[in-house]
């Protein structure tokens, strides 16, 4: 690791820690630091102020960390996977085959599927075969472009059923789903927290297995085989990492645009390496750096508008696309 990796990285961490302490202080209500102390260890369910602390506060900025960092880290494989820069969880239909199957959850009136295992197993199993399905498609298409359009046809046609669905419910349904689609990161409460860093750290221990295979992909599939590695496993296993950190940011926030796309993109951009070891670091913090930052604006906005955190993101990331096909096409 050279210097001015060293030196981004250190950049990095402190850029991550002031955005979680800037978020933690963000909104309209003023919080002390003696208000998360006594919160987190005298709470006072009377207090106001311990509440907001322990009910909004800190899971919200604890989500925006992992939702960030996952969905960057997944979209860096996808990417590799698939050797396309245009390759994500969201462009690819992985987001949306999560939010099919949440949405079965939540329109059916079952009680076990809208529980909260219920809506992650939903979305971790669509995120899933939804992959699979990318994967397969990906062994008859020789153009990037093709597979695209094939993300873009699942969107598409999911779309359709989200809307059979939608006819069917309740009104109740109807709205909680609605409200869940916009994307949120204040959907997650205090106990939920160890449930989603119990699946986020399963993925990010994953993630360190891949890291010899993706930097072995880079060189191509034919260079692959001749290293002896097993191109079938290595797809098998990015996948499933890739539904585990898409699954379970999407059950707790709904899908969220461009942060898997846009991200690996402005990682590799700023590192100048197909090293994923650092890329997979670089990824972790950018990721929850934009989130953080994003989701603050949100908060300092509240006042004057209310913004779902999928619009933003892709009010942000949608440009910057734009100028990497721009780019790459010159």
């Amino acid at each position: 690791m050279n210097k001015r990796t060293q030196l981004f990285f250190l950049l990095l961490i402190v850029t991550l820690i002031a955005s979680f302490v800037g978020h933690l202080f963000a909104g309209q209500v003023k919080i002390t630091l003696s208000d998360y102390w006594n919160a987190l260890f005298h709470l006072d369910e009377s207090n106001t102020n311990h509440l907001i602390v322990r009910e909004f506060r800190i899971p919200r900025a604890v989500i925006a960390v992992i939702a960030g960092a996952g969905l960057s880290v997944a979209g860096m494989f996808m990417q590799t996977l698939f050797n396309n820069p245009l390759a994500g969880p969201y462009v690819l239909g992985i987001n949306t085959g999560s939010s099919l199957f949440v949405a079965f959850s939540m329109m059916t009136g079952l009680s076990f599927l809208q529980s909260d295992v219920g809506i992650i197993s939903s979305a971790l199993l669509g995120a899933l075969i939804f992959g699979f399905i990318i994967l397969f498609f990906s062994f008859f298409t020789r153009h990037h472009v093709t597979l695209l359009l094939v993300g873009l046809m699942l969107g598409s046609f999911t779309g359709a059923i989200i809307s059979v669905l939608q006819t069917m419910s309740s009104a109740q349904e109807l709205k909680a789903f609605t409200i869940w689609t916009m994307g949120s990161l204040q959907h997650v409460q205090f106990d939920q927290l160890p449930l989603v860093i119990l699946f986020f750290a399963l993925g990010t221990i994953g993630s360190l297995f891949l890291i010899k295979p993706m930097n072995v992909l880079v060189l191509g599939e034919k260079s692959t085989e001749l290293l002896g590695l097993n191109i079938q496993s290595v797809r098998v296993f990015t996948i499933i990492i890739t539904a585990l950190f898409t699954g379970v940011v999407t059950a707790f926030c709904g899908p969220i645009a461009f942060v898997g796309l846009a991200v690996p993109n402005l990682t590799k951009t700023l590192f100048r390496t197909q090293n994923h070891s650092i890329l997979l670091i670089g990824n972790f913090f950018i990721g929850a750096i934009f989130l953080l930052i994003s989701d603050s604006i949100i908060q300092l906005l509240e006042a004057t508008i209310q913004l779902p955190i999928n619009a933003f993101t892709s009010l942000v990331g949608a440009p910057f696309i734009i100028y990497i096909v721009l780019k790459r096409l010159k």
